[in-house]
């Protein structure tokens, strides 16, 4: 059976770029009628908060995803120690006792004389006494003996790739001070609960590469993987900078319509165009990994706000009657306000503002030129109410005795009306006017 999993660490608000990899592990799990695991990665106990994995939840829930279990690293730290007793008996993890400094120092030695920095297995040479001598000085790690050979996989995005195994350091799995390590955490939680299949982003490929050894190492089926392209700015431009204002959190505070996102997020990077899809359901059922390709994929937030909008122009009445009530629109003018509204709104909060220029009337925009012939077009106003054939029966009126037509009789008049350039037909906007506009 296919089982995916998204693992987020709660040390932060779930942002954009985590999105990808939640989203598309998901639709792989749910259009195979599969498993989708919820794994917080919280093995960092100082950083990890609990309303971070809270977040995470509100998060996932507002976008629909929803999940077949949730599991926490945190209470899996027996794995973990097993899987690292089972290496070490193995041979193929060993302890290390050389500082950050230190391990500084070779990297740039290496460099200097031309030669990739991996680390030089010096830990290995070490006699016993000499291992106890440096325990009692200093703290330790363990690291992962990679076998040095080719790691060959199939990506499911990438294509074919193929490693050397001697071009990278044998990774630190452990710390002595308690600390597991993101790769031996993971590789057990994927063997242990069966993952199928993993997507990540493009950054993760040396790392999965890796990871492939230590599945082997504990006997454990290799998933298939594919990594996604990282996000950028429109220009190209690193996200990593602007992620702490692209939290799914801060987007949904603004006003971002869910669906918005999915839409944009299930498609870019893909050769497929980008379509409003009305539910997770939707993005599900049009999913499909190998349409994407590995190009770096330029993201831009303006991007989900037409989006939104066309999403709540499709809304009926009934699905907003309750931000409607909250603003102070009557029940009776729910159906005809928002017929009039949806189209010309790009998020909800806008509701506001159109309210308050029919309840309250709007500050006239009145250029200089246009300013005797709009005070003498208000005195043909007639009074309260307005019905459907007040702007028409009006500006009739007004172009009989100005002379005035086309965009020079309309444009003056919506602008003094409702203190904008742009908005609904003003024929179905006067009848919902309820104040009789004034200079």
């Amino acid at each position: 059976m296919t089982t995916t999993r998204f693992a987020p660490s709660p040390t932060g608000w779930l942002h954009i770029g985590n999105l990808r990899a939640a989203l598309f592990n998901y639709a792989i799990a749910r259009k195979a009628g599969g498993t989708f695991v919820l794994r917080i990665d919280d093995t960092d106990q100082e950083r990890s908060r609990d309303e971070f994995i809270e977040g995470i939840q509100e998060d996932l829930t507002w976008l629909g995803i929803s999940w077949d279990r949730i599991e926490y690293q945190s209470k899996r730290m027996e794995r973990y120690d097993l899987a690292k007793q089972r290496l070490i008996e193995m041979g193929r993890l060993y302890e290390a006792f050389e500082t950050p400094v230190e391990l500084d120092l070779k990297r740039k030695k290496q460099l200097n004389m031309g030669k990739p920095p991996v680390y030089d297995r010096a830990a290995l040479k070490l006699s016993e006494d000499e291992k106890d001598a440096l325990r009692a000085e200093r703290g330790s790690h363990w690291r992962f003996k990679l076998n040095h050979e080719r790691i060959e996989f199939a990506d499911g995005i990438i294509g074919d790739i193929s490693i050397d195994a001697a071009s990278v350091s044998d990774p630190v799995l452990y710390k002595n001070d308690g600390q597991i390590l993101y790769t031996l955490a993971s590789v057990v939680d994927d063997v242990e609960m069966q993952i199928t299949d993993v997507v990540r982003g493009s950054d993760h490929v040396t790392n999965t590469a890796i990871q492939i050894q230590v599945i082997q190492a504990l006997d454990g089926a290799v998933p298939n993987f594919a990594h996604h392209s990282l996000l950028t700015g429109p220009q190209g431009e690193a996200l990593s900078k602007r992620l702490g204002t692209l939290s799914l959190r801060d987007l949904r505070k603004d006003g971002v319509a869910p669906q918005a996102v999915l839409s944009l997020m299930a498609r870019l990077g893909s050769s497929d165009p980008i379509e409003l899809r009305e539910s997770v359901a939707e993005v599900v059922d049009g999913f499909d990994l190998s349409k994407f390709g590995s190009a770096p994929t330029k993201f831009d937030v303006e991007d989900l706000w037409p989006l939104t909008a066309r999403y709540l122009a499709g809304l009926p009445v009934v699905e907003v009657a309750e931000t409607l009530t909250r603003v102070g629109v009557p029940s009776e003018l729910h159906e005809p306000f928002w017929d009039v509204v949806k189209e010309n709104i790009t998020k909800l909060d806008d509701i506001d503002d159109w309210w308050a220029l029919l309840r309250h009337g709007a500050t006239p925009m009145v250029d200089e030129e246009d300013r005797a012939f709009v005070a003498q077009a208000f005195e043909l106003l007639p009074p309260l109410p307005f019905d459907a054939d007040t702007w028409s029966s009006w500006t009739s009126a007004v172009k009989e005795t100005t002379g005035r037509k086309g965009k020079g009789l309309f444009m003056p008049l919506r602008k003094a009306v409702t203190g904008r350039a742009r908005g609904p037909e003003m024929a179905d906007l006067m009848p919902l006017l309820q104040k009789r506009p004034e200079m």
